[in-house]
């Protein structure tokens, strides 16, 4: 039995034409079995996915277990997103990260997710990323908290209504101080 925090080994992103758009591997030194030996090289890892999206590339699943990994996928417009774990993980705490994941990104990019979309936005979509999932250790699962901590904040700016009324206002208010002043002198 797992009991141990370390439960991603991947994340990937790619398109529907089989090419990496966004792939973070974890190959944490605190992980009790010690640090992994797969999936290490470049050469190894687009092997991997190569292989992954021959068997995913058809939508209709959702879990798939490839070459001793256990596989959590969801399609978007014209990219899959996945999270790789080993077979021993939970398949719903993997699912439900990857769920927030993708509600995050979703509200995020207001419903824009496809590849030109997820490029022109990689910087929050790596946030986001990151405030799901730290070195292979899933960290938030709600979609709201993780999106409400990478979007950017508005500017503190109150709306300014200018019409008749303001204008004649300030040159009322204008008139008061310079007759005023007139009257000092």
């Amino acid at each position: 039995m797992n009991l141990s925090l370390y439960t991603i080994t991947a994340f990937l992103i790619i398109d529907t034409d089989g090419h990496r758009v966004l792939a973070k591997y974890y190959h944490p030194k605190g992980h009790p079995n010690g640090e992994s030996k797969k999936l290490t090289t470049l050469k190894e890892q687009r092997a991997f996915e190569k292989g992954l999206f021959q068997k995913t590339k058809k939508a209709g699943g959702d879990i798939i277990l490839y070459d001793s990994h256990l596989a959590v996928y969801k399609h978007s417009l014209d990219l899959i997103f996945y999270i790789i774990g080993d077979p021993s993980e939970n398949e719903l705490m993997l699912h439900s990260a990857l769920i927030a994941f993708s509600d995050a990104v979703h509200m995020l990019l207001r419903n824009q997710v496809e590849k030109r979309g997820v490029l022109e936005n990689l910087d929050l979509v790596l946030l986001c990323l990151d405030e799901t999932i730290d070195d292979g250790i899933i960290v938030e699962t709600d979609s709201t908290t993780i999106a409400s901590r990478v979007s950017r904040p508005k500017a503190d700016t109150t709306d300014i209504v200018i019409n008749e009324q303001t204008l004649l206002s300030a040159y009322q208010t204008v008139k008061e101080k310079m007759q005023q002043r007139i009257g000092q002198l």
